[in-house]
């Protein structure tokens, strides 16, 4: 297939690789252009000096950038992708938005004669980069089953949520637990440190029980050695947390521990670890906690 893929980030870049790898034939548009040059020079890949001429000739378009405000204006801002895609494209949102924002801009598209289908993702930089992500997609059978060759490239459990939007919300509320499960990680580390715990023997036991989780498995080494590369940034998981808690507000359900777990992280983008990985919600326990671990 002809792709505009429009984002190449962290995960984008990945993700657009193994697109490559499969065979599609890929016209790339990033904000900082060195970064679609380099890119595109090692994927032979086209670059587009905008989202529109990204779009143009495309039988489908991928965005996998950082929010429905980014969202919109590479799709439908000046010089947006929609402006230069051929009718019937097929539009696939990888971003993480609100649903609401998925909703409503797939009623925009579908009025110009597009599809969408959003389709955020999970598994972090690793699995992005061995196409082993899991993706959550909403839309509609047919929008589906053309977009399913693509996401098969970039993922290995495609789940179809339901509508548009469900891919969004099923993704916010999995990640917000993910931010609990890692806050709570932190917590005992802190509280182990305090009691005068051997960390090592208490990763290990904790692993080997009930206690034991994805999270301790990916951030517990990180977290005992203080590196924070990230691999999803923590700037990001408090975006995805507040977005679940709107969800949350507007079905009149509490999620209480994702409302905790969003001022831990809240006060971490104000201690400038915005950019590094989510596992330094590490740090602002610490703090709070009075010890390092």
């Amino acid at each position: 297939m002809r792709v505009g893929f429009i984002g190449l980030g962290i995960m984008g870049s990945r993700q657009a690789a193994n697109l490559v790898r499969a065979g599609h034939e890929l016209r790339v548009f990033n904000r900082t252009r060195e970064t679609a040059e380099s890119w595109a020079s090692e994927h032979a890949a086209e670059v587009a000096d905008t989202p529109r001429a990204a779009a143009e000739g495309a039988d489908a378009v991928i965005t996998m950038v950082v929010d429905g405000a980014q969202v919109e204006a590479m799709l439908l801002g000046e010089d947006g992708a929609v402006a230069g895609a051929p009718a019937g494209t097929l539009f696939i949102d990888c971003s993480t938005i609100a649903p609401a924002d998925a909703r409503r801009l797939a009623d925009t598209l579908r009025e110009q004669g597009h599809g969408l289908v959003d389709a955020p993702v999970t598994g972090s930089a690793p699995k992005a980069e061995d196409g082993t992500l899991t993706i959550m997609a909403g839309g509609s059978n047919e929008d589906m089953a053309r977009a399913m060759p693509l996401l098969e490239a970039m993922g290995k459990l495609i789940v179809h949520c339901g509508e548009v939007g469900q891919g969004q919300a099923v993704k916010v509320i999995s990640n917000s637990v993910t931010a609990v499960n890692a806050a709570t990680l932190a917590q005992a580390l802190v509280v182990g440190r305090k009691a005068g715990v051997d960390l090592e023997s208490l990763v290990e036991v904790m692993g080997a029980g009930s206690a034991n989780s994805t999270m301790l498995q990916l951030k517990g080494r990180p977290m005992l050695d203080h590196d924070f590369s990230p691999l999803f940034k923590l700037e990001h998981m408090l975006k995805d947390v507040g977005l679940c808690l709107d969800e949350a507000r507007a079905a009149g359900a509490p999620f209480l521990f994702a409302a905790l777990a969003r001022e831990l992280y809240g006060a971490g983008v104000g201690r400038g670890l915005g950019d590094q990985d989510f596992a330094a919600v590490l740090e602002v326990v610490e703090d709070l906690g009075g010890a390092k671990v």
